[in-house]
């Protein structure tokens, strides 16, 4: 099978600088103010070049966002791939590799985590690279899943159902509840510390971190 060609070569260059300089302004200024223009400068090319790569602010941003939560859910699965460790210290090493990702790249994880970009609204085309994520998280420890309270409420119960089917989790609803309300838990709480809300409190936060993702396992029913 042939190889790539020289042109097809040069443009994943060019796609891949564009990236890393999207990325520097966005470490910079935040996705708001992301511009098309700007990088087309850095490269020294005319503006209107740039849109033979992407053709739009948003489409840009789309793309950034789904390389984040690939090269997350490939970090949540390396964490546990042939793991032979009891759940809860799988639990452990799944919480420690989301956390460690989001303090080495704060500024992707702010873009699938934190604040909405105004004006912008994500295709559907991201629904999937953000399941392989929750997939990634909760697969491993999901079968270990104790038992949980009863789900009130036919939405809801529908709801879950379908997450769990769609996550490729053959578990009930509350487990699948238990399991949503843990990521939840842990997206917050390194949000909060990504954000500086624990300087002066709990700082360094790695204890607090551990005690949190303890009881969580705890609340799961993670005994083994």
């Amino acid at each position: 099978m042939p190889g790539p060609t020289p042109r097809q070569l040069a443009r994943e260059e060019t796609l891949r600088r564009i990236k890393l300089l999207a990325l520097q302004q966005l470490a910079e200024s935040g996705a708001g103010e992301l511009s098309l223009r700007a990088i087309a400068r850095e490269l020294n090319i005319v503006s209107s070049a740039i849109y033979r790569y992407f053709g739009s602010r948003d489409e840009l941003i789309t793309a950034l966002i789904t390389d984040a939560y690939n090269d997350l859910a490939e970090v949540l699965e390396a964490a546990v791939v042939g793991s032979r460790r009891s759940a809860q210290r799988r639990w452990r090493d799944l919480c420690a590799a989301l956390r460690d990702w989001a303090r080495g790249e704060p500024h992707r994880f702010g873009l699938i985590y934190g604040t909405s970009i105004p004006g912008y609204r994500a295709p559907q085309t991201t629904v999937e690279p953000a399941a392989r994520v929750f997939r990634a998280f909760c697969r491993s420890v999901a079968p270990a899943v104790g038992d949980q309270s009863e789900v009130h409420g036919r939405q809801l119960r529908v709801q879950l159902a379908d997450l769990a089917e769609f996550a490729e989790l053959d578990i009930d609803e509350p487990a699948m509840l238990a399991l949503s309300a843990a990521f939840g838990q842990l997206i917050g709480i390194v949000s909060l510390e990504l954000g500086g809300h624990f300087v002066g409190v709990f700082e360094p936060a790695d204890d607090l971190f551990a005690a949190i993702v303890d009881r969580e396992a705890d609340h799961l029913g993670l005994n083994s």
